[in-house]
């Protein structure tokens, strides 16, 4: 198939993107699986299932899944889709789907929150390519609610890649992400017939981190014995459904060396927790140095605690995967939710409900039971005073930047019950709370309440859902924020109001040269941006938007590079998602 001369450009700037973004690039999040991960593939590696259409594939980096054996070298490497690769053989299912029930590959996806056209005709490699090389979790709530949305959504599988490899990949980026729930989602959303090698060991990675070792049973059958995680799997799954007797399976599995120590012991658990089980199996953590995907499914599934040191091993993603964990106890949870409502991983009112449901068991640890009773005064006091005084306290006992935000998300519906006031002291971050929760209409109402220039009046100036007109550049040297990070600020606003069209294109360009945002600017980043943009696809111009903010926090997002992901979002009609991120811009510092 002839690649069109735009197209192959884009191939080949996609590396060039990570160097486009050096100045807001973070280090690759911590992984939680065994040493050797994402080394080079040795030349034997298994071929993944075969693409559509024929053509040479670029070359990209190859992983490999997660293995319970500790000591013993990792297991083969998950490789690329190749679209000359021979087909693999598929697990054999256990029963046969009528045709009328089988899934499509054209089409993969959890739900329908997305437009299915989502990608247009772009190249599905280069998709693939951007999910594979981007860094997890985003400093935006917002822009990390929109990447779910669409990687969750069923959408139509781009041109030149296998639809079961192509979920894999949305799968295994949720995972980084901390979305274990939806992961797991888009990796069942394929018939197992269909699974291929690289979607088998995503679905492993899923199971695990959403702590649902009963999940690796659709394939466990079906894989081969060269696995070994698999091959403990097949153990597993014969212990929970009471299928076959467990010891001489654990004995065959520490004959020939494929698992020991707590990763075996663990599985031993899990076996168990089976129909007609006498196994007691105590775990200890103390020689363990390394929390893996493996560990923290198999021990969250049995409830077995998991060390808070070991936590400490691997990526903040793994906080998603906490307070996602059904099995985990809720004080647990909750004491991770913070920093999982900051990511986009809980909303608000996922984040009200763990806090209710804390205080309806009765036996919450004392700082907890505080801050779940001072969330009810939040909420239901009094009087204004008792409700304010309250949001306050819970704002007030944030201790980092990530905390500070997610109790503002925490406190969004109860900012939204109070009516406006003029010279409210704590407006700005009721307007801010308010727009945690995307409740801009609501917001609005204080419009006329707050001061000229101060940053509630920013952020509802940025969020108006029904804003047609353009203001003056003088809106801009009108705002006036506090603190170190003011000028900062300032350049953010103009970002935000640029990229959403709020101001004249001669006031674009003279503010820019006065506050020092080269929005003019271009490289590999941008142009790719304007080519998604000018192609009408949403789905890559989100994941441009990411690549694009993979800073360690938002006092390193350049100016110029949030006017370039506000206005390519607003571009293709995702004016919500533009207006929000904008808005977050001014809240988070």
């Amino acid at each position: 198939m002839a690649i069109s001369p735009a197209k192959r450009a884009a191939l080949a700037s996609v590396a060039a993107l990570g160097l486009a973004a050096a100045a807001i690039a973070q280090d690759r999040p911590e992984s939680l699986l065994p040493p050797g991960f994402g080394d080079a593939a040795p030349s034997s590696a298994p071929a993944a299932a075969p693409t559509p259409a024929p053509g040479a594939a670029p070359a990209a980096p190859r992983v490999q899944a997660t293995t319970p054996a500790g000591p013993l070298p990792p297991l083969p490497p998950l490789p690329f889709p190749s679209p000359t690769a021979s087909p693999s053989p598929a697990p054999t299912p256990r029963y046969v789907l009528p045709s009328f029930a089988r899934r499509s590959l054209t089409a993969v996806g959890a739900d329908d929150g997305f437009a299915r056209d989502a990608f247009g005709d772009a190249d599905g490699r280069y998709v693939e390519r951007l999910m594979r090389y981007l860094s997890a979790p985003l400093p935006s709530r917002w822009l990390s609610i929109g990447l779910r949305r669409l990687l969750v959504a069923q959408v139509n599988t781009p041109a030149r890649v296998n639809g079961a490899d192509f979920a894999a990949e949305r799968a295994w980026l949720l995972l980084r992400m901390g979305e274990s729930v939806s992961a797991r989602a888009v990796a069942q959303a394929v018939d197992t017939d269909n699974v291929t090698p690289k979607l088998r060991a995503v679905w492993m990675q899923a199971a695990l981190a959403a702590a649902d070792p009963a999940g690796l049973c659709p394939l466990a059958d079906g894989a081969g014995d060269s696995e070994r995680g698999w091959i403990v799997a097949r153990a597993m799954c014969a212990g929970l459904t009471g299928a076959a007797r467990t010891q001489p399976l654990v004995a065959d599995i520490r004959r020939r060396r494929v698992a020991s120590g707590i990763d075996l012991q663990l599985a031993q658990k899990v076996m168990g927790a089976g129909l007609n089980s006498r196994q007691a199996v105590t775990i200890e953590w103390a020689p363990v140095v390394q929390l893996t995907a493996w560990r923290f499914g198999l021990a969250t599934a049995t409830g077995v605690a998991v060390p808070d040191e070991l936590y400490a091993t691997v990526g903040a993603q793994v906080r998603g995967w906490q307070a996602l964990a059904p099995a985990i106890p809720l004080a647990e949870r909750a004491a991770v939710a913070d920093r999982a409502a900051a990511m986009g991983v809980l909303s608000s009112a996922a984040m009200v409900d763990l806090y209710a449901a804390l205080a309806d068991g009765g036996d919450a640890p004392a700082t907890l039971a505080n801050t779940a009773a001072t969330l009810r005064d939040a909420y239901v006091g009094n009087d204004r005073a008792t409700r304010i005084a309250a949001m306050v306290k819970l704002w007030d006992a944030a201790e980092t930047p990530a905390t500070r935000y997610a109790r503002l998300v925490l406190t969004a519906r109860a900012a939204a019950r109070l009516p406006a006031a003029a010279n409210e002291p704590q407006a700005n971050r009721l307007i801010a709370s308010m727009l945690t929760a995307g409740l801009d209409r609501t917001a609005q109402r204080w419009q006329g309440a707050v001061p000229a220039g101060s940053d509630g009046w920013a952020m509802l100036l940025l969020a108006d859902p029904d804003a047609i007109t353009q203001l003056p550049a003088a809106t801009v040297t009108d705002y006036a924020p506090a603190g170190a990070l003011a000028e900062r600020k300032r350049q953010l606003f103009f970002a935000g109001m640029a990229g959403l069209g709020r101001l004249p294109g001669g006031a674009v360009t003279d503010l820019a040269e006065r506050l020092a945002v080269p929005i003019a600017a271009q490289n590999a980043w941008t142009r790719a941006l304007d080519r998604a943009v000018e192609a009408g696809q949403p789905g890559t111009v989100l994941l441009l938007a990411a690549v694009g903010m993979q800073a360690g926090s938002w006092a390193n997002v350049p100016p110029a590079a949030l006017y370039r992901i506000v206005a390519a979002l607003r571009a293709v009609g995702l004016d919500g998602e533009a207006r929000m991120i904008a808005a977050e811009a001014i809240a988070r510092l």
